[in-house]
């Protein structure tokens, strides 16, 4: 059913979740410290990861925030011995969706494995794909543009922004969250860089850059994408 990365050092319990996770049909890929943990989840792109908190080299609030700002959105289930609120919220704030503590019920981390799995594939069906500015199309998913049937290129700081800008269409999104979301503050952390990136996308896509159809500017805050635009091939307003 679904391919889960257990992250544990713990050998009798490795055995036991393998065991419990193959009955139910689930395909495991297990390893034993925090570092070799993370690298899997950024290589191996597993649909879940159970991931203990005490893990050597590595601990799982690491492992489960540099995988957040490397990006990656695979449900996390963190299994600890560790129960105090404290700890609860420490698990979750480090970017965990879920929060188990040992000893636990196999019904129950079976119950929540399942609405994490739900969770995921509801996410990815809504996930935005396709986006079409009049005679501009862009696919997020293959990273391709075409305006007029024609080959239209971005990099992958505008593919970023555009979707962006489409996930909040109508709504002013800030300079601020385009450094937060695209830059992560690590190379450009100045607002005139995203007033740089805009120029050049308006440049690509707009029938008159001098008058944007598409990409306002929203004075003092950031830019709006249009509200008429085509999202995921909906119909136009």
């Amino acid at each position: 059913m679904a391919r889960i990365l257990l992250i544990e050092d713990e050998p009798s319990l490795i055995t036991a979740l393998k065991d419990i996770l193959h009955e139910e049909g689930h395909r495991v890929l297990a390893v034993s410290d925090g570092e070799t943990g993370l690298e899997w989840i950024l290589e191996r792109k597993p649909d879940l990861v159970l991931l203990d908190i005490m893990l050597p080299r590595i601990d799982g609030l690491t492992v489960c925030q540099a995988a957040r700002k490397h990006g990656v959105q695979v449900p996390v289930l963190m299994l600890t011995a560790k129960g105090q609120v404290d700890d609860r919220v420490r698990g979750l704030d480090s970017g965990a969706d879920d929060y188990l503590v040992k000893p636990f019920s196999t019904r129950e981390l079976l119950a929540r494995i399942r609405a994490l799995l739900r969770r995921a594939e509801t996410e990815e069906k809504a996930a935005l794909h396709f986006l079409q500015l009049g005679d501009v199309e862009i696919d997020f998913v293959r990273m391709e543009a075409r305006k007029k049937d024609k080959a239209l290129e971005l990099g992958a700081r505008e593919f970023a922004m555009l979707r962006l800008l489409a996930e909040n269409a109508g709504k002013p999104v800030s300079r601020d969250d385009f450094l937060d979301r695209v830059w992560q503050y690590q190379l450009f952390p100045t607002t005139r860089t995203v007033d740089n990136h805009i120029v050049k996308i308006r440049a690509k896509i707009e029938p008159d850059p001098r008058q944007p159809r598409w990409i306002h500017t929203v004075h003092g805050v950031g830019y709006r994408l249009d509200a008429s635009a085509r999202l995921n091939g909906a119909e136009e307003k």
